[in-house]
């Protein structure tokens, strides 16, 4: 089973901030000790995949719950972002928040293991990449998405993956549908 965690819950979930962590791949085991155990047993004694699905968003709720939030001026600057697919000035967010861009870089950067900017451009990256799997040519997609030319946005697919548009468009695990891919995200998609 695969979660895909927004990071405005990530550090609560997670039971560690994504900065420790520094974009290393982690097995849940070193992450929550004997529970991932016993969570994985009890996922093996669900017999369908819809209450393994309910099973895992009672734990993974839970868990949220438990966990230290975000600040609310940090969750608000992701949606943001994610609201903006990427478009959005670091330094306009700060000055919304009143906040300076060093406090905003330090607070998104301590809570949500990436700065700023770096969030910004994998958001915007991410949109790009979705609409490539849609079948919409690379220079379209790198117009709408505000890469300066389709360029620039085959420079950001290459960084980001190590393959062209063409190839990234192709994988699988990028299908779109309503469920992993909401055209706005609600509360239970944050999850």
């Amino acid at each position: 089973m695969q979660v895909r965690l927004s990071p405005v819950i990530a550090r609560a979930v997670l039971g560690a901030s994504p900065a420790d962590l520094d974009g290393a791949v982690v097995a849940l085991d070193d992450l929550w000790g004997r529970e991932a155990s016993r969570i994985r047993e009890r996922l093996g004694d669900v017999s369908s995949w819809q209450d393994r699905f309910a099973l895992t968003d009672a734990l993974l709720a839970r868990r949220h719950e438990a966990g230290p939030p975000v600040d609310p001026e940090v969750a608000w600057a992701w949606h943001r972002i994610v609201g903006g697919r990427g478009l959005v000035r670091v330094d306009r967010l700060a000055a919304e928040l009143g906040w300076s861009r060093k406090r905003l870089w330090s607070r998104f950067r301590s809570q949500l293991g990436l700065p700023p900017k770096r969030a910004v451009k994998l958001v915007r990256f991410d949109h790009a990449v979705h609409r490539l799997v849609t079948g919409e040519g690379a220079a379209r997609v790198a117009a709408d998405a505000g890469y300066a030319d389709q360029s620039h946005l085959h420079r950001d697919v290459m960084a980001f993956t190590g393959v062209t548009p063409a190839t990234v468009a192709a994988e699988p695990f990028l299908a779109v549908d309503d469920i992993a891919w909401p055209s706005h995200e609600t509360p239970a998609h944050r999850r």
